[in-house]
């Protein structure tokens, strides 16, 4: 489980695909004790398991992840080339403070970013959500996109608007980002329930 909150920005060192599996190593100024291999790694929103990690207390650490055909085909995942930078984010700990909302790393599917505004220090996203995922996306709620969680200033069918202030564009890879690129969306997952027990109790509803 993670909150959207990026704690660190690495880069794409190296990228193979072998069969139905690309490997990917991402170098970072994560602890190596920090990145323990087995363990879960939010990159760029997509929760993926660290298969092995090399580096020694004070340099950087370069780390490997394996994505399948699923994540390829779900995310972004398959358009990572060498010398791009990723958002990411441990896991959280029990006890941990949960600044940002409850984000599991299953991302959802993949937003289109349809203008980008900057408004002096802040800047303005918009972007276009799959059909499917846009009934998700509420004005005021949380949506976390490229592992970053968001605030939904205005939604106008599927598309929906996002503010980022300076923080957040200097501490993630967002002011890297511009109009036509696409993002990994992973809906709230408290909207994704309520609209399952809607459609739940619609299914139980008996008429004459």
């Amino acid at each position: 489980m993670f909150t959207g909150i990026i704690t660190e920005v690495g880069t794409i060192v190296a990228n193979a695909q072998r069969n139905d599996v690309r490997h990917i190593s991402i170098m970072c100024r994560i602890k190596p004790g920090d990145l323990p291999v087995g363990g879960s790694i939010a990159c760029n929103g997509i929760c993926l398991t660290v298969v092995s990690r090399d580096g020694a207390e004070g340099s950087e650490t370069v780390f490997e992840v394996d994505a399948a055909r699923e994540t390829l085909d779900v995310t972004t995942a398959s358009q990572w080339d060498v010398g791009r930078r990723i958002n990411l984010e441990r896991p959280l700990k029990l006890g941990d403070e949960l600044s940002g909302h409850m984000v599991s790393g299953h991302v959802d599917g993949v937003a289109a970013i349809v203008q980008r505004d900057d408004l002096g220090e802040t800047t303005r996203f918009w972007f276009e959500a799959p059909g499917n995922l846009s009934r998700f996306v509420a004005p005021k709620g949380s949506v976390c996109l490229d592992g970053t969680s968001l605030t939904v200033n205005t939604v106008k069918g599927t598309r929906f608007d996002c503010l980022l202030i300076p923080h957040t564009l200097h501490a993630t890879n967002w002011n890297e980002r511009k109009m036509g690129d696409t993002v990994n969306l992973e809906v709230d997952m408290m909207a994704r329930y309520v609209a399952r027990l809607a459609e739940t109790a619609t299914w139980g509803t008996v008429t004459d």
